[in-house]
């Protein structure tokens, strides 16, 4: 069951590097929008999705039908998918901010309609506080291999241009998505749920949440993860040509970053059974905090350096992507026992909306204070632009991992709290089968 439920990982994370790193450079390059541009109409989609991914996510909790609650979404995010990413990838000549909008909106769209049901459902597989951390490390394994893939394959290929990077990676996520999705779809049971008698609105749903204290803390702490981690994926490509004065450096770097995150998923999963899932996060991102730093003292030439801070900070990603899914599928236990309605769809669309708004948020706060430092892609640039550029890569994303670590660093609910919650949702199912 584990190897059909991750089977999508791969192929759609084949999408994820291109869309952090390759897109911005190709519109704000051979499209010819200015790079602040860029990243404002970036930041405008994600805000889209504070409208958009609840009501995905609430949508999959509430549509039961006869191929159950999950499927229908990712069945209608295909075409919609295909649509944005065929639009985004391969604009016409002269396309500007408005189609880059709406082409952008489409995919990031679809992409909510597979991810929000997907993680859910994952969560639901499980009602074993450790079980969960696996399941999820399989499902985030097979996210950092699709990066590598998509790290890897145009420097296999020779490939250099944006543009071009762009079409072979999005045929080659179409091509292997489709029948990932099917394995999914065709081989994954989906477990059955018990609903309370009388279900609240959309409104109601929202607000109950939102009085959930773990839930509440975790949201955060995924947010302002997500801006850190975001803000160096953003800039990455313009630190090895501009602060390193190497280029062609970029795919080999990023092959070790992602190939260090993927070794340390089962070590973060081992610690966290050790010490608990948020111990084990917030060690992983003090340990990232740490090897960020070193980016200060780079200069051009020093790629050997930087290769070993990739390797570090790449060994504290595993964390990011396993634990917190898995803390996550221990609130909703929580919200469920509370309220007597599974609502594992919107609370992924609150978590993945806080993700990809921090995505993009950081990718707007980058290249706007770049662009007002007079920072050029193109030319060449003075010691104040190197100097904030190397400050947003690293100064910036280890004081929000540190705030991060304060609001988890006491999460309440841990093993023993978990299967507590555990046994009460199920002395009230064996009530209510009786």
């Amino acid at each position: 069951m584990l190897l059909p439920y991750a089977a999508p990982a791969l192929p759609l994370a084949i999408l994820g590097l291109p869309l952090n790193v390759h897109l911005p450079a190709f519109w704000a390059g051979p499209m010819g929008l200015r790079l602040g541009l860029v990243g404002l109409v970036l930041t405008l989609v994600r805000l889209l999705d504070v409208v958009i991914d609840p009501a995905i996510g609430r949508l999959s909790d509430r549509w039961h039908t006869s191929i159950g609650r999950r499927r229908p979404p990712i069945l209608i995010a295909i075409p919609v998918g295909l649509l944005g990413g065929a639009a985004l990838f391969f604009p016409p000549a002269g396309a500007g901010a408005l189609w880059l909008f709406g082409a952008y909106a489409l995919l990031t769209t679809g992409w909510s309609l597979i991810a929000l049901p997907w993680q859910a459902w994952g969560a639901e597989l499980s009602e074993d506080y450790a079980e969960r951390t696996r399941i999820v490390s399989w499902r985030e394994t097979g996210t950092l291999l699709g990066i590598v893939v998509s790290a890897v394959l145009p420097a296999a290929l020779g490939l250099v241009e944006p543009a071009t990077t762009l079409h072979v990676l999005a045929l080659l996520c179409a091509a292997f998505t489709l029948p990932a999705l099917l394995a999914l779809l065709t081989l994954v049971r989906e477990p059955r749920v018990t609903t309370a008698n009388v279900q609240p609105g959309f409104n109601e749903s929202l607000r109950t949440a939102w009085a959930n204290r773990p839930f509440r803390r975790l949201l955060g702490a995924w947010a302002v993860n997500g801006i850190a981690n975001g803000l160096p994926a953003a800039l990455f490509l313009l630190l090895c040509r501009h602060l390193l004065a190497d280029p062609a450096a970029s795919g080999p770097l990023l092959l070790a970053y992602f190939v260090a995150g993927i070794a340390s998923v089962p070590l973060w999963a081992w610690i966290s059974g050790k010490i608990g899932k948020h111990r084990a996060w917030c060690w992983a991102m003090l340990w990232t905090s740490a090897a960020f730093l070193p980016v200060l003292a780079l200069g051009p030439g020093d790629t050997t350096a930087f290769l070993a801070i990739c390797i570090a900070t790449g060994a504290g990603l595993g964390a990011d992507l396993a634990l917190p899914p898995a803390m996550q599928a221990d609130v909703i236990d929580l919200d469920t026992l509370e309220h007597g309605e599974p609502r594992a769809g919107l609370f992924f669309a609150a978590w993945t909306m806080a993700q990809k708004s921090g995505n993009a948020l950081s990718a707007g706060l980058a290249f706007g204070l770049l662009d007002l430092v007079g920072f050029s892609t193109e030319g060449t640039n003075g010691r104040l632009q190197l100097t904030a550029l190397a400050g947003l890569y690293c100064l910036l994303p280890v004081a929000l991992k540190l705030a991060a670590v304060r609001l988890v660093w006491n999460f309440p609910i841990d093993a023993r709290e978990q299967a507590r919650i555990r046994a009460a949702l199920d002395a009230r199912a064996a009530e209510t089968a009786a």
